[in-house]
């Protein structure tokens, strides 16, 4: 039953990935959902989410959509430069953002970062997470940051396209022995998390992963198994991925990853030794979704520039 006064939060793309994982975990709450969305097109029928545009271009706009909000849970970001839009872009934005939402009178922000953000990482990805971070600090608004790795389950990229790969191509390429370790948190485990940080009051900053951590070539390996796919997993020199993965993508017409993804999961960067924060076994979840996983391929691309 919905409570009598329920309180009103406001996700951004409560459409796309895990904003839609967090605006599920808010409504059976019995709260009140509202989106900013690049996307007020992608809108379903009947959805009980108030929609709103996300225009970083106005920030009065903003502030005036976030007014009443209790709590913002902030999933924006650019995964890679494509077009006129960069890291930088997103740090920019991302700063817009979070001053509307200070004078919006905004009482909490929840933030979906990344795991080793840092000012002085060599790769721009992380650099521009971290300066997300220091932004969202300076605001004064009460905050917490919840830093994940990888996210699987439900409608996933990363799983569903090394399956869908794997179900096509004789040969699928891992970097080096493939001995880089990941840490990933099921994408439901995820919005259950950043619910629980949503209701906390003090300032705080944690690891977001599950309780699996593997090997990539563990995890290829699992998928392999779960779909029944015959193909030879071989290792490849790691300067070699990056080219493959861009003769893919070219192929594909997406994006399936960038030198800088690789060489930071190769350089450990997607583990982390904190506490696990979510439930969901990884190579559990594979056998079990092993008949479906990767049966049609998931364009990066298509769900954010076209």
């Amino acid at each position: 039953m919905m409570p009598e006064n329920p309180q009103t939060d406001v996700v951004t793309g409560a459409f796309s990935y895990s904003g839609a994982a967090i605006a599920r975990e808010l409504l059976s709450a019995g709260h009140r959902v509202r989106t900013l969305t690049g996307h007020p097109d992608r809108a379903p029928a009947g959805t009980p989410i108030d929609v709103r545009p996300l225009d970083f271009t106005d920030i009065d706009e903003l502030t005036r959509h976030l007014q009443a909000a209790h709590t913002l849970y902030n999933t924006y970001w650019v995964r890679f430069p494509h077009g006129g839009v960069t890291h930088e872009t997103g740090v920019s934005n991302s700063r817009v953002l979070f001053e509307a939402a200070a004078r919006a009178g905004v009482q909490r922000i929840v933030h979906v970062s990344i795991t080793h953000a840092d000012p002085a990482s060599p790769y721009s990805y992380f650099r521009g997470k971290a300066a997300v971070e220091a932004h969202l600090k300076a605001t004064g608004v009460p905050y917490a940051i919840a830093r994940p790795v990888i996210f699987f389950g439900a409608n996933g990229v990363l799983l569903n396209n090394i399956a869908w790969l794997l179900r096509r191509l004789p040969v699928f390429a891992v970097g080096g022995r493939g001995d880089y370790r990941v840490r990933p948190i099921h994408v439901d485990d995820m919005a259950r998390l950043c619910a629980e940080l949503g209701s906390r009051e003090d300032n705080v900053t944690l690891d977001a992963v599950g309780p699996d951590s593997v090997t990539f070539r563990d995890m290829v390996d699992a998928i392999r198994t779960a779909t029944g796919s015959r193909a030879v997993i071989v290792p490849a020199p790691g300067w070699l991925m990056p080219p493959l993965s861009g003769i893919l993508g070219a192929a594909l017409r997406d994006v399936l990853l960038t030198r800088d993804e690789y060489q930071a999961m190769a350089a450990g960067l997607a583990d982390s030794d904190a506490p696990s924060t979510g439930q969901t076994s990884l190579i559990d979840w594979i056998a079990k979704h092993g008949d479906t996983l990767g049966r049609s391929y998931a364009s990066e691309l298509n769900r954010h520039y076209r």
